[in-house]
């Protein structure tokens, strides 16, 4: 009622201004609203004017490097400092899949009718992307669950075709273990992994019958990409004016033979299809036709005739990660999900040297990759540097952030429920491609490109709306998406998101304290005088009887239009 009521207001002072989008914002910052640190967002609020103002720069991190910023979060970077708190995200670990793997025969659920909705428990990625959005909330190592989400969608499988809740859980895992690890390590592992072996069937693929499929996509989108690239990441071109290929049928076919003599560890005792078990690493076919044993020859390196099975893959992957295309691909990936959607090409070249050598030597140091992103001067600054700044939210990441920053507790039970309307279900990519494309182009731009706004359709961006108005306006714990109860094992039984009101209660009985507080945690501390007083407005023309409703109210009003303003759907 209060948008109709203040709708000319908001209109002029909210609306207009917050979508000249955010170059014409300035950082105010404005005074952290508490003091000291606090463990839990619902704790009492002492004060505003007097407080330590918080950097702008240091709420660009909390964005980058979380899934949103909250007030124990930007405390800690605040102490810590910048390096610090990065460095301290490097030993922190919280987050898990291990307890979600556990094998079951194929046939589990048509031996056993009784067990109560077991094909979403044990065939889906519902639990899985569940613990995910869970520990995305609350689990404190941020840092590596954002890489290991960014490379989920590099280094793709999905429920759309690997129907198996351990294998997804497993494959989750190892990204997360693999997070700050060696690209080459990572990449090895996933190669043999048994859900990726069945998603891009290199499982069962026999020297008669060698399947391309992950051959191709191996190079195409794990590594060097399809055309050779600079040190920048630019193309490369011939002469002719023409790109310059990476490899040609000849190499697929070469590298696909390479690839051959694999199936799946059984589990159970089982030997039939039944005892596949996707969440384990793949091993040699015991029949002397699987292998192809003969000489191969791909990307300029050979296999010799006799070599083992393991020695061959181990070629393949060492000739694809060496390419000179791969550390300026990855890196510009990286930097596309974490820092920003057009990075410079010196940004690439600078981050595609570190893949190359970490200081130390050492090729694909994915900590020492991330550690430069992150720190880099395009990265870090009260105002954003380089051409292109800044990236569009991708829906999961708006969600989530909306949800860290409002303090609801969750066991991701509800986000399951939403994240398909929103075209991004976490862990069942439409295709290997992942949700969008790298290269996206951002309409009426000249040559940019805006990867996670594929998913902004007209009616994606009004799904969008919709949760982030049920999430605060309609935030009320009688939410029926928070209280389904779904059977997911490892979830709650009644309630599976709990909103904590309380603590933004106490602060929204002061406007003043309230506006601060969302402009920190959802609007990076980038809200004009203009337009802070519109939402100081806004949350005034909200009144009722009962101060903690009023207060409560005024709280969701105010989240929800920080929530669909560019300064929290782009990040910069």
């Amino acid at each position: 009622m209060y948008l109709a009521a203040r709708a000319s207001e908001l209109a002029s002072s909210i609306v207009d201004a917050f979508w000249r989008f955010l170059a014409l914002f300035t950082a105010n910052g404005s005074s952290m609203p508490w003091s000291g640190g606090l463990t839990a967002f619902n704790q009492p609020v002492t004060t505003v004017d007097g407080a330590a103002a918080v950097p702008v720069d240091v709420l660009r991190l909390a964005r980058q490097a979380s899934f949103g910023p909250t007030p124990q979060l930007v405390a800690r970077i605040t102490e810590l400092g910048i390096p610090g708190w990065i460095d301290e995200q490097f030993r922190v670990r919280g987050s898990t899949y291990a307890d979600l793997v556990k094998w079951v025969p194929n046939d589990y659920c048509s031996a056993d009718r009784t067990i109560v909705n077991c094909w979403q428990n044990n065939f889906t990625r519902v639990p899985v992307a569940a613990r995910f959005y869970a520990d995305a909330a609350l689990a404190p190592d941020q840092l590596r669950q954002r890489v290991a989400f960014a490379l989920s969608q590099i280094l793709v499988i999905s429920g759309n075709g690997v129907n198996s809740t351990s294998g997804i859980a497993a494959y989750q895992q190892l990204l997360l273990d693999g997070a700050f690890g060696n690209y080459r390590d990572l990449l090895g592992k996933v190669t043999m992994h048994g859900s990726m072996g069945w998603y891009l069937s290199m499982a069962d693929s026999s020297r008669s019958a060698p399947s391309e499929n992950y051959a191709r996509e191996m190079l195409q989108l794990f590594t060097m990409g399809p055309m050779q690239l600079s040190a920048d990441g630019t193309p490369v071109f011939a002469g002719n004016g023409a790109l310059v290929p990476n490899y040609g049928p000849d190499d697929i076919k070469g590298l696909s033979r390479a690839l051959t003599g694999w199936t799946y560890a059984k589990g159970g005792g089982r030997t039939d299809w039944a005892g596949n078990d996707y969440s384990q690493p793949m091993v040699v076919r015991p029949v002397n036709w699987a292998y192809d044993t003969q000489a191969k020859a791909f990307l300029g390196a050979t296999v010799p005739a006799g070599a083992a099975p393991a020695d061959s893959v181990r070629i393949a992957l060492d000739a694809a990660f060496n390419n000179p295309s791969t550390p300026p691909r990855l890196a510009k990936l990286l930097i596309q999900h974490l820092v920003k959607s057009n990075p410079s090409p010196a940004y690439v070249t600078r981050i595609g040297a570190v893949f190359v050598d970490n200081g130390a030597g050492v090729r694909g140091d994915l900590k020492a990759v991330v550690r430069a992103i992150l720190l880099d001067p395009e990265a870090r600054g009260d105002e954003p540097r380089g051409g292109g700044f800044g990236k569009v939210r991708e829906p999961v990441l708006a969600m989530m952030a909306l949800v860290r920053a409002s303090g609801l507790q969750t066991d991701g039970a509800a986000m399951t429920m939403r994240d398909t309307a929103l075209g991004q279900p976490v862990f069942q990519a439409p295709s290997v491609f992942n949700f969008y494309p790298p290269d996206y182009p951002l309409p009426r731009s000249s040559g940019l490109v805006s990867p996670a706004s594929k998913l902004f359709s007209a009616g994606g961006t009004v799904t969008l709306h919709n949760l982030l108005y049920d999430w605060s306006i309609g935030g009320n714990a009688n939410r029926g998406d928070w209280n389904f109860n779904n059977s997911l094992n490892n979830t709650s039984s009644s309630a599976n998101t709990v909103p904590l009101w309380s603590g933004w209660e106490a602060i929204a009985a002061d406007p003043d304290r309230l506006v601060a507080v969302i402009n920190l945690l959802m609007l990076n501390n980038t809200a004009t005088e203009t337009q802070k007083q519109a939402l100081r407005n806004a949350a005034l023309s909200i009144t009722n009887s009962n101060a903690q409703l009023q207060a409560r109210r005024r709280t969701q009003a105010l989240l929800y239009i920080a929530a669909t303003s560019p300064n929290f759907l782009v990040d910069r």
